[in-house]
């Protein structure tokens, strides 16, 4: 079956090309626009298809060596290799055919809020914010901010912002979740390390056509803004609130320079929390990636902890430590999110094929 449609995907990807190559089809825009999303799309998976029929080929061919004295030696070091190389493929294709999500090309919206430790917590948040930061520009996405409440000590109580860019939830989904930090504070005379925590939730952003948000539902209230802006945010009600009575689900958005454009920022946002409230219902005994993306902000409650002390980084849920963290947080984040990204797709692929074999 595997087989089958692998010849499928690569036989879909050579007709994507020779229809693009037509001048009937070259001619029709939105046609090309198409196509061109499909073949895209097929890319990366028919690649590793070609890597995996050439590694059988490979190893087809090595297997007659095997039979000469003189290559004997070199031919089983390359079948080895091989045989070791090829369930490996295998593996990454089954997991590339996998359903994909279908809100991983969505931009997002980033919320991080300030958990246990008070004022240090604050600073951490900013650091996460820093990172983030740092991180789009590597990836060159746009990063816009659009609500900030400050601790007056150059950290954040919390602060939300949107990402746009290609693939930008299927990067930053996994970051959900209680974020530890163990650090020796500025104001800490006694050089004692303190454990501080902040929370990130990672939402996909949601378009009309997902999710009907009934304003009916909504209470908004208007007041003055304390976040950027100048004196005219400063003098004028400006900063929106919406509060959605079914749920109690509080939205603010103040870094705008018009209420309406807050009004507009603090909608996107709240119908994007309210499709990730049913989407999880939906999906929760289906999908252990749908629960609550935050805990409470204890410190118990962890994914990752960055020690800074040692310049160590660990996440919590692949078991995976690495000392770079002076790296990572100018950025440096690919290596984690690959490995827990691979790690929960091996998860689903698992649940699957369990399923399958009842």
């Amino acid at each position: 079956m595997l087989e089958e449609k692998l010849v499928g995907i690569e036989a879909r990807y050579n007709e994507i090309q020779e229809l693009l190559h037509q001048p009937e089809v070259a001619a029709n825009y939105e046609k090309v626009a198409e196509l061109s999303r499909e073949k895209s799309n097929l890319e990366e998976i028919v690649g590793v298809i070609r890597q995996y029929k050439l590694a059988q080929k490979e190893l087809d061919d090595t297997y007659q060596l095997r039979d000469d004295p003189e290559m004997a030696e070199m031919a089983q070091d390359e079948i080895d290799r091989l045989e070791t190389l090829i369930p490996e493929l295998e593996q990454r294709i089954k997991i590339m055919l996998l359903p994909r999500d279908p809100r991983d090309d969505k931009d997002v919206i980033v919320e991080i809020r300030a958990g246990a430790g008070g004022d240090e917590a604050g600073l951490f948040a900013g650091d996460l914010f820093r990172m983030y930061t740092r991180y789009c520009e590597n990836r060159r996405w746009k990063l816009e901010v659009v609500d900030t409440k400050e601790t007056g000590v150059g950290g954040f109580k919390s602060i939300t912002f949107e990402v746009h860019g290609k693939g930008a939830y299927s990067r930053l989904k996994y970051e959900s979740g209680v974020h530890r930090v163990q650090r020796v504070p500025t104001t800490e005379s006694q050089g004692r390390i303190h454990t501080s925590t902040a929370t990130v939730a990672v939402l996909a952003e949601v378009d009309d056509i997902d999710f009907e948000l009934d304003m009916n539902d909504v209470r908004r209230d208007v007041f003055r803004s304390s976040g950027a802006g100048g004196q005219h945010v400063n003098k004028t009600e400006s900063a929106v609130r919406l509060t959605h009575l079914p749920t109690g689900i509080v939205v603010e958005c103040q870094d705008q320079r018009s209420q309406h454009q807050n009004f507009d920022k603090a909608k996107q946002i709240l119908r994007a929390r309210l499709y990730e409230m049913e989407l999880e219902k939906q999906m929760k005994e289906q999908d252990e990636m749908r629960r609550t993306q935050v805990g409470t902000g204890d410190r118990s409650e962890k994914i990752r902890t960055y020690n800074f002390k040692e310049n160590r980084l660990t996440d919590h849920r692949i078991n995976l430590t690495k000392y770079n963290l002076d790296r990572v947080l100018e950025g440096e984040l690919d290596e984690f999110i690959d490995e827990i990204t691979t790690y929960y797709e091996a998860q689903r692929l698992a649940a699957l094929s369990a399923s399958q074999a009842v």
